[in-house]
């Protein structure tokens, strides 16, 4: 049995500290807004009333906060009852943050890895999903069981303690495009009276992220041989934006303008995959 704590209770924190309750772990708990810490408690949770409480005795600290002001301000709060611990930050930072952080830490002898999730709240509680993971080698070889039980996958990504956060942020970007994307269809079927649910039945057939595996990869390297012609799919843009009438765009509206710069740099002809180059959006 480890004695953990757990620094933030919203839902990713209070899911993971749900499920170390449910594997025989002894749990600590704080959150600036104590009623949300009553479910825990109500498991057997400890609630601590300040963060240097809270992290007394504790054989590894967890943190699942909103950004990296939060983050800092409740290590800060832990005071020197932090030095020498074990901290496992899995909050969505900002690659910067983060590795401020690891070397502020790193100097007062803390041992700190950055472990974001890719995690539902229900998947935390069930430890399934997958969990990115920076820092140093040996405190990863040394926390990586103890992260395994936590998730379905853990993917140790070096010692760089920036990278974990920049590769969450990379796979938050593919959901919230997809999202937006969808919210587009969803507002083509509306303006052509489909049910947005029967516009939805399109991909149980067809799946289009396997566009990850082929023009991801010519993207990647800089290889732009049309296969889709940018100006093509510019006229497809022209009318799927026509089908939603005046209804807002989440996400078209400003790909046709990214569109028609490149067209109009000289990039027609391209790629639809050159959206994704390093380019001016104008010719000099």
């Amino acid at each position: 049995m480890a004695k953990l704590t757990f620094l933030g209770a919203g839902l990713i924190g209070a899911g993971l500290a749900e499920a170390a309750i449910g594997r025989g772990d002894e749990v600590t708990v704080y959150n600036r807004t104590r009623e949300k810490t009553a479910p825990l408690a109500a498991l057997g949770a400890r609630v601590a009333d300040t963060p240097a409480a809270a992290i007394v005795g504790a054989d590894r600290i967890h943190v699942a906060l909103t950004d990296d002001v939060a983050v800092d301000a409740v290590l800060a709060a832990c005071g020197e009852g932090l030095d020498g611990a074990l901290v496992i930050d899995h909050s969505t930072t900002s690659p910067a943050g983060a590795a401020a952080r690891a070397r502020a830490l790193a100097a007062r002898g803390v041992h700190f890895l950055h472990a974001p999730v890719f995690m539902s709240p229900a998947g935390c509680r069930r430890a399934q999903g997958m969990m990115l993971c920076s820092g140093p080698r040996a405190i990863y070889d040394g926390a990586a069981e103890a992260l395994a039980a936590m998730t379905g996958s853990v993917r140790y990504l070096g010692e760089d303690p920036s990278r974990a956060a920049a590769y969450k942020l990379f796979g938050n970007a593919m959901l919230i495009a997809v999202i937006g994307g969808l919210a587009d269809i969803f507002q083509m079927a509306r303006g052509l009276e489909i049910d947005p649910a029967a516009a939805l039945g399109l991909f149980d057939a067809f799946n289009p992220l396997v566009v990850l595996q082929y023009r991801g990869k010519a993207m990647a390297a800089g290889d732009f041989t049309p296969g889709f012609e940018l100006a093509m799919a510019r006229k497809d843009v022209r009318l799927m934006l026509g089908c939603m009438g005046e209804r807002e765009s989440a996400v078209l509206r400003a790909i046709a303008a990214r569109m028609d710069a490149l067209i109009a740099a000289g990039h027609g002809a391209e790629d639809l995959g050159i959206l994704g180059a390093d380019l001016p959006a104008r010719a000099d």
